[in-house]
């Protein structure tokens, strides 16, 4: 075996994301297992370069996993012609100047998404890096949720029949901060840096509806900050300037329709955080984060409307469990993989900055249709 070093600088690692899912169960998990085997006789040894603003918490950070490289100077990171990929985890806000430097030292680039604040600067950075002659690819975690892999099994198999439509429920309480801390960032909920949920999570319902069952054609959205006010990391208060919740309908090709809420201001009262439920003229299945659960046409009860007596049937018994029938690792990880099969075995991918655009640009279209309050068509884009 040839054991080849890939050096990754991580800009944004010293945030939630960025630290839990790509660095220590993604590219650590990588190093723990011995590397990536190619399956040519190559072993890609990952070797993180730690990058951000504050260099007490990257040398924390170091120092805790064994690591020897951090550094705050950007730009002389990716001067180094030894640094072969460049990730970036950081705030939204500050993530389409970073790529462009990227790209111009000549980095092979993945990212988190949104890849930038708007859809003009999404493209660009597409446009960019195809000139540059350079790999991309952005972050779909989503499709590689065990629950959401079982899905994609029913889908294959043509477990639905017709597929008539999506339902959607994402989210949690996140605390206001005051007497309790808030799970995320502040930043998330000021609209001047970058926050609000569809910013963030309708770049994932794009991907996950483009991927499973076709293209967004129309999107009809409102949103709300129920929260108006929070407490930052430092105890102090500050107006919610973001949206907080966003409540989409999403038309898709082929005619299913999807319907999404997704909120920072519910509480949970289903199995998993997130839940979607497919029906179709043959079955329907609920898929979460790992489970997911079916009733075919053949099962499906027949309960009949009378609210003057008590429901006589326990309608979640009557659905059956998927099971797993394989192993699942990390989302991350498994896409960081195919990413670095990518770059190193030239193996296929599809998950590019312009498969990143289709999600700004479906978040920008949305914030659009609830301050126009109408439907607006998703229009296709292309380089």
């Amino acid at each position: 075996m040839t054991r080849k070093t890939v050096r990754i600088a991580m800009n944004g690692v010293t945030g939630r994301m960025g630290y839990r899912q790509h660095l220590v169960r993604s590219i650590l998990a990588l190093r723990e297992q011995g590397g990536l085997d190619l399956g040519d006789g190559t072993v890609l040894w990952p070797e993180p370069i730690l990058v951000g603003r504050r260099e007490h918490a990257l040398r924390a950070l170091a120092e805790r996993h064994g690591l020897e490289h951090v550094s705050t100077d950007l730009d002389a990171v990716l001067a180094d012609e030894t640094v072969d990929i460049y990730f970036d985890s950081q705030v939204t806000s500050a993530r389409e100047e970073a790529l462009k430097k990227a790209i111009a030292a000549g980095k092979h680039i993945y990212t988190e998404k949104p890849t930038a604040t708007g859809l003009a600067g999404a493209l660009d950075l597409a446009r960019l890096a195809d000139e540059a002659g350079i790999k991309h690819g952005v972050v779909q975690d989503k499709l590689f949720l065990p629950g959401l892999l079982k899905l994609k099994r029913l889908i294959d198999g043509g477990f639905f029949g017709r597929i008539l439509s999506i339902r959607g429920e994402f989210g949690y309480w996140v605390f206001e901060g005051d007497w309790q801390d808030a799970q995320r960032p502040s930043w998330n909920y000021r609209a001047e840096d970058g926050g609000g949920i569809v910013v963030d999570m309708f770049p994932h319902w794009e991907y996950v509806l483009h991927e499973l069952f076709g293209r967004v054609k129309s999107v009809q959205a409102l949103t709300a900050t129920h929260i108006p006010q929070r407490w930052d990391e430092n105890g102090k208060p500050y107006d919610a300037t973001a949206d907080d919740a966003a409540y989409g309908v999403f038309e898709l090709e082929g005619g299913a329709i999807a319907q999404i809420n997704s909120s920072w201001a519910v509480r949970v009262n289903r199995d998993e955080l997130v839940e979607f439920q497919v029906d179709g003229t043959e079955g329907s299945a609920v898929a979460g984060l790992r489970n997911c659960r079916v009733q075919h046409r053949s099962a499906t009860p027949k309960p009949v409307w009378n609210p003057d007596i008590p429901a006589t049937e326990v309608f979640r018994d009557q659905w059956q469990e998927v099971p797993d029938n394989a192993e699942f690792d990390n989302g991350f990880k498994a896409q960081w993989e195919l990413f670095l099969r990518h770059v190193y075995a030239d193996a296929p991918y599809h998950w590019d900055l312009l498969a990143g655009a289709r999600g700004v640009q479906l978040a920008e279209l949305g914030l659009a249709s609830s301050a126009e309050g109408r439907r607006i068509d998703v229009p296709e884009i292309s380089l």
